[in-house]
């Protein structure tokens, strides 16, 4: 073999591993786009017309590979510079996209501290926030692909941790009660999800999950806070009503002691199709004991050999 033809292996070589590398880069950072549209990427008009400006060069750097290695007559220098150049790209796509994650991870981690300071007012939450948002995320793992699609994880997750941070504006001798509340004092606590939009207001990324807040304690059949019935309901605010149904059985309060999981269920079948979504409690009902029972945050009391 001549000395001319393993030059020739060399450089469309590294041609073909460059190409590769990028057409990887072109679909992680596709993917990368997809997961920035949440409520921590802000998903301002500026940054997604850089995104899409970055992808289109992504995508143009790639077709450039096929025509050089098509039509063109690549020597080693070029052939360095084009595999040098997607090695580079790949490096710098891997860390903006671990970049991103990592402050998503700690953002969700400032976010419990806050919540944790919304429980602490009332001893009655006791990690409700933290175990409604568990709940809430075990039945989204639970839904057919038809319904996955119309909610991003990552707002869902944010919505149910945040559904009580109303509760921040509510008088502590409500909140702290023992006994049941009087028709005026459940009036001033019904004004917590109303309450928690206008906290969130000054983050306009958040302004995609307000209503599933604001929402989370209509009931199918119209009789919730603001009447909403039915599929008008968001699909969103549905789950987590599951999720805080489930939480509010189960967890003990300072004028109850919890149900059991059993109860639960038994409770929660029994109001599917007028305070809960049927479609979705069929789907929760699914779901084993014990993926219930691990949902439940250390803070929460629970007897063991029945529930959360």
């Amino acid at each position: 073999m001549t000395d001319g033809a393993n030059m020739g292996y060399l450089i469309y070589g590294m041609i073909a591993v460059g190409a590769g590398l990028m057409v990887f880069n072109v679909i992680n950072f596709a993917r990368f786009m997809k997961r920035t549209n949440d409520v921590l990427s802000g998903n301002r008009l500026r940054d997604r017309v850089w995104t899409v400006t970055a992808f289109i060069l992504l995508t143009f750097f790639l077709a450039g590979y096929i025509l050089v290695a098509a039509f063109g007559k690549p020597d080693l220098l070029m052939s360095m510079i084009l595999f040098g150049g997607s090695v580079f790209v790949s490096i710098v796509n891997h860390l903006m996209i671990k970049l991103i994650e990592t402050v998503k991870e700690r953002s969700i981690d400032v976010a419990e501290v806050i919540i944790g300071a919304v429980d602490a007012r009332d001893p009655n939450l006791n990690g409700h926030s933290r175990h409604v948002q568990n709940l809430t995320m075990k039945l989204y793992s639970y839904l057919p692909p038809h319904l996955k699609k119309e909610l991003d994880p990552v707002n869902l997750e944010y919505a149910a941790l945040m559904h009580d941070v109303g509760k921040l504006g509510i008088p502590e001798s409500i909140l702290n009660k023992p006994g049941k509340l009087t028709e005026e004092e459940w009036t001033t606590m019904r004004m917590h999800p109303k309450i928690g939009t206008e906290i969130l207001h000054p983050l306009h990324s958040f302004e995609r999950i307000m209503p599933w807040i604001l929402y989370h304690h209509e009931r199918i059949d119209g009789k919730g806070y603001y009447s909403v019935a039915g599929n008008d309901i968001p699909l969103a605010a549905r789950i987590i009503a599951i999720a805080d149904t489930y939480s509010a059985i189960t967890m003990r309060r300072s004028y109850k002691d919890p149900r059991t999981h059993e109860d639960a269920f038994r409770i929660i079948a029994e109001v599917a199709g007028t305070q809960l979504d049927a479609e979705l409690v069929s789907i929760f009902l699914t779901i084993p004991k014990e993926e219930l029972l691990a949902c439940a945050p250390p803070k929460i009391d629970i007897e063991s050999s029945d529930i959360i």
